[in-house]
């Protein structure tokens, strides 16, 4: 069966402001050493699984220079792009209908776009077994991350041994949860029986078709319209109109926690959702002092900070666990423990109207 890769690119990665823009969000940026931008690595690791004239790439219409510019040996017909955004359902959904009006029937790798894996190797084996699992009948299958620590940021996924299809190294979903307090993520973690929810899914196109005609039926009504326009002069027309009647629900919602056969398979290849500034000391190597430096930087006794210099000079002297962002009209200075807040800068913004600044 073909496989084929969606790939959804329409986040706006506020907690990376201010590097992070409303016209230039994180999947775009390099956050490594090496200057490949998040969707490139994304693509690039999937090339040993997909051809490239079989991955789609979903995003936000404003985006579409982007992902041509930092994928331009993708397919032009392969960029999906959303007049507006509605969430990962709708999202999934206008993939899986285009792929199905192009191929009839395949395989549907689901990843995000800004994530990065360090065991390339053992992460296409583990999207090997998923293909493998979802093959069969109509199973959904998602890739459950091994906790190595009590997370609050993610969801998590609770697992129990599989008695029906007898694949070692897959397990049945018994239930998604949302994202716990510290005291609960702890209690999973020591369980045992919890994964991270990494957001990566693996279906084919008519399993999760047929599950949203089941569970979102009012969405696959209009996704059967756009289906039925693809490849015709009237596509963008009614694109946009059905898609901005959709509902905004995610997949997990909307699908996930209903539907049947739901199978995962625990991923330990390196894995990291580089959600916010703290990601970067975890990705990148840092000096003697714990700290990670670019630009134009000196350091006196300073330790465990991220410092990330622009145009300017930099100077840090005595601080400890802090991140630096500097910009051609922005600097961020937040501590370490705050950066899940740093997306209420950007409210802030615009309650006061500087919507250049988002």
């Amino acid at each position: 069966m073909k496989i084929t890769a969606v790939i959804m690119a329409g986040g706006r990665g506020e907690r990376f402001w201010p590097k992070s823009r409303n016209g230039y969000p994180k999947q775009f940026l390099s956050l490594t050493k090496d200057g490949e931008t998040m969707i490139q690595k994304t693509v690039k690791r999937l090339l040993p699984l997909v051809q490239m004239e079989d991955v789609f790439v979903v995003t936000n219409v404003n985006y579409a220079r982007l992902v041509k510019e930092q994928l331009p040996r993708l397919p032009e017909e392969n960029i999906l792009l959303e007049p507006c955004s509605r969430n990962t359902a709708p999202c999934i959904g206008l993939a899986a209908a285009v792929i199905r009006k192009k191929y009839q029937e395949a395989m549907m790798l689901v990843l995000p776009s800004d994530h990065l894996i360090r065991y390339e190797d053992m992460y296409a084996d583990t999207l090997r077994q998923a293909v493998s699992v979802a093959e069969k009948d109509a199973n959904l299958v998602t890739i459950g991350i091994t906790p190595t620590y009590p997370e609050t940021g993610y969801g998590y996924i609770r697992f129990e041994r599989d008695t029906d299809l007898g694949m070692p190294g897959v397990y049945r979903v018994e239930r998604f949860v949302e994202k716990p307090d510290m005291d609960t993520a702890k209690e999973y973690l020591a369980s045992h029986r919890y994964l991270w929810n990494s957001g990566m899914f693996v279906w084919k196109a008519s399993s999760i078709l047929s599950n949203l005609e089941k569970l979102m039926p009012d969405i696959y009504e209009g996704l059967q319209r756009i289906e039925a326009a693809v490849d015709t002069a009237e596509y963008e027309n009614v694109l946009t109109k059905e898609y901005q009647a959709f509902r905004s629900e995610s997949i997990d919602f909307g699908v996930m926690e209903k539907a049947d056969k739901i199978y995962t398979i625990p991923g330990s290849f390196g894995w990291d959702d580089v959600g916010n500034w703290l990601a970067v000391e975890r990705i990148n190597p840092t000096n003697e002092y714990g700290n990670y430096i670019e630009g134009d930087v000196i350091t006196i006794g300073t330790e465990r900070s991220t410092i990330c210099g622009g145009k300017r000079l930099i100077a840090a002297v005595g601080v400890e666990d802090i991140i630096v962002v500097d910009t051609d009209d922005a600097l961020l200075i937040c501590a370490k423990d705050s950066t899940q807040d740093v997306k209420k800068v950007i409210e802030n913004l615009k309650i006061c109207n500087r919507s250049q600044l988002v």
